[in-house]
């Protein structure tokens, strides 16, 4: 399922000026930000921002591209890992690459690098999500257990007996994975 966010995406391979500009306009703090407090200036984050931007026009034209998130999310982490590359090759000398071949690589490792963020915090998001729609007694157990409390501990603070906790967690489990395992965005997410 496509964000509403693609536009962007058709935005970069239409060359439509007033949403581009406007997508720089909402992306460029954020990058500006991360890069000048790491060791980068505003013009390292302006050519960090153009760099993203030409490695997801390759993929989108190379082949189809679903945008699951916020745009301004996605080019944020494709911007973080080029500008964290680009710090770790400054300390690299005497190696020399086809300019062109660099930007194709860099443009599949930095898309698939944030399509596995994405997809992570899909997971994360469907994970609450269905969590939410378990009844409030199985999300006070399961949520206390994952804090750290014993599940004798939380058995005592729910006012339920110990093998009555265990049997209800197992129950909780299954019934959170039969959920998440039903939503139409399992398979999506390559759980």
């Amino acid at each position: 399922m496509d964000h509403p966010d693609s536009i962007y995406l058709n935005a970069l391979v239409t060359n439509n000026e007033p949403l581009l500009k406007e997508l720089y306009q909402k992306c460029f703090g954020k990058i500006r930000h991360f890069v000048v407090h790491n060791s980068g200036t505003e013009d390292d984050a302006w050519d960090i921002l153009q760099e993203a931007m030409t490695s997801i026009f390759i993929k989108v034209k190379q082949q189809s591209f679903t945008l699951t998130c916020p745009f301004d999310a996605f080019i944020y982490i494709v911007c973080r890992n080029l500008w964290i590359k680009h710090l770790r090759n400054n300390h690299l000398a005497g190696v020399t690459l086809d300019p062109e071949m660099v930007s194709v690589l860099k443009a599949d490792d930095d898309i698939a690098i944030a399509e596995d963020c994405i997809r992570q915090q899909g997971r994360r998001e469907l994970f609450f999500e269905k969590l939410n729609q378990l009844g409030e007694g199985c999300r006070e157990l399961l949520q206390q257990n994952w804090r750290g409390a014993q599940l004798n501990e939380v058995a005592v603070k729910l006012k339920i007996s110990y093998a009555y906790a265990r049997k209800r967690k197992t129950e909780c489990m299954a019934k959170l994975i039969s959920l998440i395992k039903q939503s139409p965005f399992y398979e999506q997410l390559k759980w």
